[in-house]
């Protein structure tokens, strides 16, 4: 499968940052679908079937860490790989998410090559993952 067939999930209520990160995937062929607060993003994950989800951790209503554990349980968005994006720097609020099941976190400011770069290898990582 091409790069250019890839779908990416930005669920982010920041829409500077929102932003940001779509003209970056964008650039690198990714189709981007986004939602703006984390009961939109189960739905479109739900629906769409992304390829990744790139998950912000303070939503308003359902918060990133929720959304998480939600797409984890439900056998059809297990196996997503979802990077979380935060404000939060803390290694506490990093391990916090890694332990609900997130596959990486980076913490915001992070600049649109970093946020590729991570997409890019947890993408090649799922790919190896699947021809085992």
């Amino acid at each position: 499968m091409k790069q250019k067939e890839k779908k990416i999930l930005v669920v982010e209520d920041d829409l500077v940052a929102a932003r940001m990160v779509n003209y970056a995937l964008e650039q690198r062929g990714y189709q981007v679908l986004t939602a703006a607060n984390g009961t939109q993003g189960l739905r479109k994950a739900q629906d769409e079937k992304p390829d990744l989800i790139i998950l912000g951790v303070m939503l308003p209503g359902v918060d990133g860490l929720q959304v998480c554990r939600r797409l984890r349980a439900d056998s059809q968005t297990a196996q997503i790989p979802i990077l979380m994006i935060s404000a939060k720097a803390q290694d506490v609020e990093k391990a916090t998410a890694i332990k609900v099941g997130a596959d990486d976190y980076l913490s915001k400011p992070v600049g649109p090559s970093e946020i590729a770069s991570r997409v890019e290898a947890l993408l090649s990582q799922k790919s190896a993952d699947t021809a085992r």
